[in-house]
């Protein structure tokens, strides 16, 4: 008898301490990933970055909340090399992806690399993309075939399409398509509902998936021209139709963390904040900026690839934190491996996991050298330290020319660095003064650092070929 009320007793005290589960509370599991990824914003065009002309609450409420980090890397200065740098933790030169791919182009991201969305689906993910894919429009190369349950949005930028007579033939590749999964539903002229769209699928997503684990890259095609923006923020911001862009984005973020929230998800939801490439400067009062960095989209200039990057996740980043430690876009894939306890790519990738650098357990990059700049397979410049060097090569610039206005271009000078040039960016972020004589040691070793990355991936400046580098998914 005494066994048998022990018995009872022991059984009473453990159904007390079992704690009713909350029917909104999301059942253990690895932590959700949310990707929100613009196009062509600059480094001031955010609150929270410097930006006092452009209301960005949400986007400042998920700072403040979490972490912001002042010198974050995208992959390259131009769409489709960007995007494939993110999804794979690959330099875009070492799987053959570069510049931004045309409409009907003969390549496109190959399905035999490993992106984010892949990894994730091996450990029970569910994946979508709502936006700009841009990494080939044939349908070997479409989200689908790289990973991603569901898709909304379109294969390409959205100005590849017939806008003005002064763009010329090329740009003659008739309607944008807007495709939903792999089928074209519909074509578009005008995008002013397509960051609403893009945002609702978004929502849609979250809730339907509360119950699982999941990947969702939004990956909106503004601010990229032409300018779009419903009416809900036309006229809203002081600086234009181009802030007013912005402040719409904004919108959309705080749509995705209320969603989070009303669903439970909120705690055990990673969720970051950036952009492909920097600025698109000749277009001017339709451009955003790249302040106070030197240049902006297509060069290797700090305006070019430095890019405004919020993380927020909730008892994990330490809210309110402010990261000076480079990281580059190509590191994300590595890190969220780590948190999700995901198996690596089989083929060889750059990115390093930075987790430690999030949480604040170190201040120290993993990377030996923090960037190598890239343009298809040039290699312009590499990031080391404080020291940031430059080899000779021609750049774009808008320096003494006119800008475009009103979603037309001004034209870029091109101008030619002659020497190698060093920069020391914690005293000169602006990249105004070359201090190359001055630190002669510090020139060579990072040649040394340049010339081991040259052995791996090439540079076509000095006609090298690299030993690692691998193709791109073609079509015969």
């Amino acid at each position: 008898m005494r066994h048998i009320i022990l018995l009872f007793i022991a059984m009473f005290f453990v159904c007390c301490g079992q704690r009713q589960a909350d029917p909104r509370e999301p059942p253990a599991r690895g932590p959700n990933i949310v990707l929100i990824f613009t196009d062509d914003q600059g480094y001031q065009d955010v609150g929270v970055f410097g930006a006092d002309d452009i209301e960005t609450p949400h986007l400042d409420r998920m700072a403040k909340e979490g972490a912001r980090l002042t010198n974050f890397y995208a992959a390259q200065a131009v769409c489709s090399a960007s995007r494939a740098g993110i999804l794979t933790g690959c330099y875009p030169n070492r799987i053959g992806i570069h510049n931004a791919m045309m409409p009907k182009s003969s390549i496109g991201l190959h399905p035999n690399e490993t992106t984010i969305a892949e990894m994730l689906k091996d450990k029970g993910y569910r994946t979508a993309i709502f936006g700009k894919w841009h990494l080939g429009d044939h349908p070997n190369f479409l989200p689908a075939k790289n990973g991603f349950d569901e898709y909304f949005g379109i294969p390409y930028s959205n100005d590849m399409w017939p806008l003005h007579p002064q763009q010329g033939p090329i740009f003659n590749f008739g309607p944008l398509p807007l495709i939903e999964n792999v089928s074209v539903m519909d074509t578009l002229t005008d995008q002013t509902q397509l960051t609403t769209q893009i945002t609702e699928h978004s929502v849609d997503f979250i809730e339907r998936n509360r119950e699982n684990p999941f990947f969702l890259y939004v990956a909106h095609p503004q601010p990229h021209v032409p300018l779009f923006v419903s009416d809900k923020f036309r006229g809203k911001s002081k600086r234009g139709l181009y802030g007013d862009v912005i402040m719409e984005i904004d919108w959309s973020v705080g749509q995705i963390l209320e969603a989070l929230k009303e669903n439970g998800l909120d705690n055990n939801t990673l969720v970051v904040f950036t952009s492909d490439n920097g600025p698109w400067l000749s277009y001017g009062n339709h451009a955003g900026s790249a302040l106070p960095f030197r240049e902006g989209k297509g060069t290797a200039w700090e305006g070019g690839q430095r890019e405004p990057f919020i993380i927020r996740y909730p008892g994990k980043i330490k809210a309110a934190s402010v990261i000076d430690v480079p990281v580059m876009a190509i590191d994300l894939l590595p890190t969220i491996a780590e948190i999700t306890h995901s198996k690596l790519p089989e083929k060889t990738i750059d990115g390093k996991s930075v987790w430690k650098v999030f949480t604040g357990e170190t201040d120290q990059s993993p990377q030996e050298a923090y960037f190598f700049y890239y343009r298809v397979n040039e290699l312009f410049g590499v990031r080391y330290g404080q020291w940031k060097l430059y080899f000779p090569h021609t750049y774009r610039t808008m320096e003494g020319q006119e800008p475009g206005k009103d979603g037309l271009p001004g034209e870029y000078k091109m101008v030619t660095l002659q020497e190698i040039a060093l920069y020391d960016l914690e005293a000169d972020e602006g990249e105004t003064t070359d201090v190359a004589s001055q630190h002669p040691e510090v020139v060579e070793e990072i040649k040394v650092i340049a010339d081991r990355m040259r052995e791996r991936l090439g540079d076509s400046l000095l006609g090298l070929e690299g030993q690692e580098t691998r193709e791109a998914g073609k079509i015969e």
